[in-house]
């Protein structure tokens, strides 16, 4: 019989003897230095998480087929982080209640070490698709220059391969229904999509209570989005887009995650949809992390610079906006249109994404 008991199992021992107050040793215990380590280690352990449900879905997506029940295990995995990202964001409301002058007991103490040499937060970015050259400037240098020797290597490993973002682009592009047995989504869809452009318009330009210069702003904003469409369906257009960093993703998936999202209540297309939703609320919340972490920040400390030599708020403001791996997700929605405008599928495709039990 084995003598495993909780606190061996869970290695309670080390795991509790593991927060050390610089604050103590250094003979001025400030009390809210044992949350500020609490709540680190926990993201910490949190991030590990993530990782570990990123291993499993990243080992689906590797290969050439991604079969239907392995999708709905990367599905309920990805849903996993995402509730895992909104348990962190809630986190941070227990650390505020720690304030800053009980901060500044010990905040001196912490120099240099910061949350940007946190490495797994590193390779959750990496790995989700956040591109090097996609990373604003870290107060001059590279996000990883603060970082020890071992953990750039890993970085630079983990950049080296596949990020999640470059496999999922690949599934999407081998989605089967946007040219099936003649059918051509993109001509059906371009007639409905202009259509609706054509009366959204119609209606800016009638609209009464709109000014001469609003009107102008609006119609404006459609025009763009129709020229952003252009990229979508035509290929020599969506090369100069994509040059221009308008569009990320390829041409092929862009159009087969339009094709999910407009068809998501198909059975077929539904895990698909459910997949893509759950990687724009990864990024969605871990922009609301970033943006809860700079307001934080900035309740702190007002404009003095971060433990780590960091910028501080703005830097960290910044972020919010910028380190986003998935905006084409987002951006597909400039396009969505009505359930009642979509084009009717024809009866063949219809079938095909649908279930069939016969006795």
């Amino acid at each position: 019989m084995s003598n495993l008991d909780y606190a061996s199992y869970l290695k309670l021992p080390q795991l509790l003897s593991a927060q050390e107050l610089e604050s103590a040793k250094n003979g001025r215990p400030a009390h809210d230095e044992m949350l500020f380590i609490v709540i680190h280690q926990t993201y910490e352990l949190w991030f590990k998480q993530i990782l570990y449900e990123l291993d499993l879905i990243q080992a689906i997506f590797s290969g050439p087929v991604v079969d239907d029940a392995d999708l709905g295990r990367a599905v309920h995995a990805a849903e996993r982080i995402v509730r895992i990202e909104h348990l962190l964001v809630s986190q941070i409301d227990i650390l505020e209640t720690m304030t800053p002058m009980d901060f500044l007991e010990f905040r001196n103490l912490l120099m240099p070490a910061s949350g940007f040499q946190s490495e797994q937060f590193r390779l959750i970015e990496v790995r989700l698709g956040l591109k090097r050259d996609a990373r604003l400037a870290f107060d001059g240098a590279s996000f990883d220059a603060r970082l020890p020797e071992g953990a750039r290597a890993q970085i630079a490993a983990a950049e080296a391969r596949p990020s999640l973002r470059d496999q999922v682009d690949a599934w999407l592009s081998r989605t089967p229904f946007v040219d099936m047995g003649g059918y051509r989504f993109r001509e059906a869809y371009e007639a409905a999509l202009n259509a609706m452009l054509a009366q959204d318009m119609e209606l800016i330009r009638n609209h009464a209570h709109l000014s001469a210069a609003e009107k102008e702003v609006q119609l404006k904003s459609l025009q763009q989005s129709r020229a952003m469409l252009d990229g979508l369906l035509d290929e020599e257009r969506y090369v100069e887009l994509r040059a221009q960093g308008v569009w990320t993703l390829s041409r092929r998936a862009l159009q087969a995650a339009l094709f999910l999202f407009l068809y998501r209540d198909e059975p077929a297309p539904h895990s698909g949809y459910r997949m893509l939703n759950a990687l724009m609320d990864m990024d969605e919340t871990l922009a609301l992390w970033r943006l809860r972490h700079a307001l934080m920040v900035s309740r702190m400390l007002g404009r003095k610079v971060g433990t780590g030599g960091s910028s501080g708020y703005d830097y960290l403001r910044a972020t919010a906006d910028k380190h986003r791996a998935y905006n084409d997700l987002f951006a597909i929605a400039t396009f969505l249109i009505p359930r009642s405008a979509l084009p009717p599928l024809p009866e063949n495709v219809r079938k095909s994404m649908r279930y069939r039990y016969e006795g």
